[in-house]
């Protein structure tokens, strides 16, 4: 154990999940919950609040996702350590979180005293990441959209139409229309939907 205590940030919005994880890693003599939250666009205000070392982040959360806020969080305050744990186990998300600067990544499915030793070796600066994830990840390449195809797709989620899309994004509608043509001929889906979906599965968005 290290000889101080560890200052720990929770954000997931799932209230019992949250909770759950903050009463098993406050067992732990060494780790203090400063601050939980439940949303992402909660996580930068609530660390510069409380000053945490750690900050653990769930990757799906409304308002911003867990990846996003983990970026934010680097630029404001880089001295602050990021481990994200997820349900979704998803390859595309742990490049994206790789890119983000993150310390470690690993499943929520981790038992509390091993989640508890890796926030201490997070502390510690050491990296850490689920390793059946690191290989599926090394296994599946990187995205094959580019990053306008990606910004197209995000905003396809919503289920707006193309017009809807060329107006967030300050595109014409025939090119919404060309990204999403290969957008959909990359991912081999037959749709926009299928398209999106098989994106989300592989982490791309």
């Amino acid at each position: 154990m290290t000889d101080r205590t560890i200052r720990l940030l929770l954000a997931d919005d799932q209230a019992l999940v949250r909770g759950a994880l903050a009463t098993m890693l406050g067992l732990e003599s060494d780790i203090e919950v400063v601050a939980e939250v439940g949303r992402g666009d909660e996580v930068v205000a609530a660390a510069l609040g409380t000053n945490p070392d750690v900050a653990l982040l769930d990757v799906e959360m409304p308002g911003l996702d867990g990846i996003t806020a983990a970026a934010d969080l680097r630029e404001r305050a880089p001295g602050i350590r990021v481990l994200m744990v997820t349900t979704f186990g998803r390859p595309g998300y742990l490049r994206r979180a790789m890119k983000a600067g993150v310390a470690g990544f690993v499943v929520k499915d981790t038992p509390a005293k091993r989640l508890a030793a890796i926030v201490r070796d997070i502390d510690a600066g050491m990296r850490v990441i689920d390793p059946e994830l690191a290989a599926e990840s090394l296994a599946s390449g990187d995205s094959p959209l580019t990053e306008r195809e990606t910004d197209v797709l995000t905003s396809a989620q919503s289920g707006g139409t193309n017009a809807d899309i060329a107006r967030e994004l300050h595109l014409s509608e025939g090119t919404v229309r060309n990204y999403l043509s290969s957008a959909i001929g990359k991912t081999g889906a037959r749709t926009r939907a299928e398209a999106v979906r098989i994106a989300v599965e592989n982490g791309w968005l």
